[in-house]
């Protein structure tokens, strides 16, 4: 097909076509004058998504992860804080999100020098490598990886391991560790191109690995091996348990939980149904929990994430947060912005095709913790964010069961309300996805 010019005869039609709409001059005036979300913006909304839940798990405050992409990390130390505090009868308890953001920093290094060694025979423009480098040094991760952390290194509350400047707004220290990574990736495929012997190699690793953790050192502090434990409980009852470990800590105080329990059910409509698939190449821990979903249809989603929040239970999942969402009121509806009426245009994808064509992605994880039954079926949900009580009631947002149908990808469930014929899934082979997969 011939290339198309814009020629001046083209560029007077379009202008000539969008004069002869009547509608042109006023709606021209009202966008540019409100922004197009305000003129756009369904007013019923927000009546019909009040804040009253039929299933409701009592929890406190939010948390704040500012300037960060850890939501991740806060919605599984949320469940977990949840957790604590039903069972210590600590409403406003916090676990230190920093804490695992640091290992964090250390084990998606060391991960990323094995990848880069693995894979120094392919040109840096072969698709995985490039991926490998789009982003080593960044923020977002999966639950998986979260998971991989909490096993490992164990956790600790907030008041041990506070955050910091950096923690809070991690810009600066991501570019950072891209430059620093992305350099070392480069000497490292340049020693096994040149024929370094394994010796050298790994001893250049360990001395990349010891700068990281001088960077992360610097900029999130380090954690402490041992802290003291000291509360007072909401009836105000003092406590104190002394000289333990992040890992003794979590032992202690969180040993109904096993992580292993745990499984990602995905809605992924641009793959097949009733599959079980991996992503190792987005794994951040070596010997971690493997970054597997069980792509399932949305109903099934639906039942699960019910079933355990009945049981008292929160649900962490990831979801594409930036769309139709009204960040200051707390409010995320499908219908929430009308832009095909607006601007008179056919906007409908399914969420197959906005997954295929990236109009669609799993770009942020929240809490669910509560939801509105009527005549057993969901019409709302409560969720909790991590974006500060400034934003939605308190920091609690209300999600439409229209928006989970569309923008919600994955649920952490229990093992325990799976289906039988679901848990059978869970034995085949996962079939594995390419890095840039759209669950990415």
């Amino acid at each position: 097909m011939a290339k198309s010019e814009l020629t001046a005869e083209m560029l007077h039609d379009l202008r000539k076509q969008y004069e002869s709409a009547p509608e042109s001059s006023i709606l021209e005036r009202a966008v540019t004058q409100n922004g197009i979300n305000n003129v756009a913006k369904d007013k019923d909304i927000k009546t019909k998504l009040n804040p009253v839940f039929s299933v409701e798990v009592e929890t406190g405050n939010v948390s704040n992860q500012k300037r960060s992409g850890r939501c991740w990390l806060f919605s599984i130390l949320n469940t977990l804080k949840h957790r604590f505090a039903k069972k210590y009868n600590v409403k406003n308890f916090e676990l230190s999100q920093n804490y695992l953001f640091f290992w964090d920093k250390i084990e998606r290094a060391n991960i990323f020098y094995d990848r880069m060694i693995a894979t120094a025979g392919l040109p840096t423009n072969d698709r995985t490598v490039s991926f490998y480098l789009d982003g080593p040094g960044t923020d977002g991760g999966q639950w998986a990886m979260a998971a991989s952390l909490v096993q490992k290194y164990g956790v600790m509350p907030t008041s041990a391991f506070s955050e910091t400047n950096v923690s809070e707004n991690t810009t600066d220290l991501n570019e950072v560790l891209n430059l620093k990574l992305r350099r070392d990736g480069m000497k490292l495929r340049e020693m096994v191109n040149n024929d370094a012997t394994d010796e050298d190699i790994n001893v250049a690793r360990e001395k990349m690995l010891s700068e990281v953790y001088r960077i992360a050192g610097y900029s999130l502090g380090v954690p402490p091996k041992t802290f003291d434990f000291e509360y007072r409980d909401d009836k105000k009852k003092y406590h104190l348990d002394c000289n333990l470990t992040p890992k003794s800590f979590y032992a202690k105080y969180f040993s109904d939980v096993d992580l292993n329990d745990y499984v990602v059910l995905s809605n992924s409509p641009d793959k097949a149904m009733n599959k079980r698939y991996s992503m190792s190449a987005q794994n951040n821990v070596v010997g971690g929990i493997n970054i597997e979903f069980l792509n399932l249809t949305m109903p099934e989603l639906k039942t699960a994430a019910i079933d355990q929040l009945k049981s008292g239970e929160t649900v962490w999942f990831g979801n594409d947060v930036t769309r139709q969402l009204s960040r200051k009121e707390g409010l995320l509806d499908a219908n929430l912005y009308h832009y095909d009426e607006l601007f008179n245009l056919n906007l409908s994808m399914t969420k197959a095709e906005r997954l295929a064509y990236k109009q669609g992605e799993v770009s942020h994880a929240m809490t669910l913790t509560g939801v509105d039954l009527v005549n057993d079926k969901p019409t709302k949900w409560k969720v909790e964010n991590s974006w500060g009580d400034k934003n939605g009631f308190n920091g609690y947002f209300v999600m439409a069961d229209n928006w989970m149908d569309e923008y919600v990808y994955e649920v952490v469930i229990n093992k325990k309300f799976l289906t039988d014929s679901q848990r059978e899934l869970l034995s085949l082979a996962p079939e594995e996805l390419k890095p840039w997969d759209s669950l990415a």
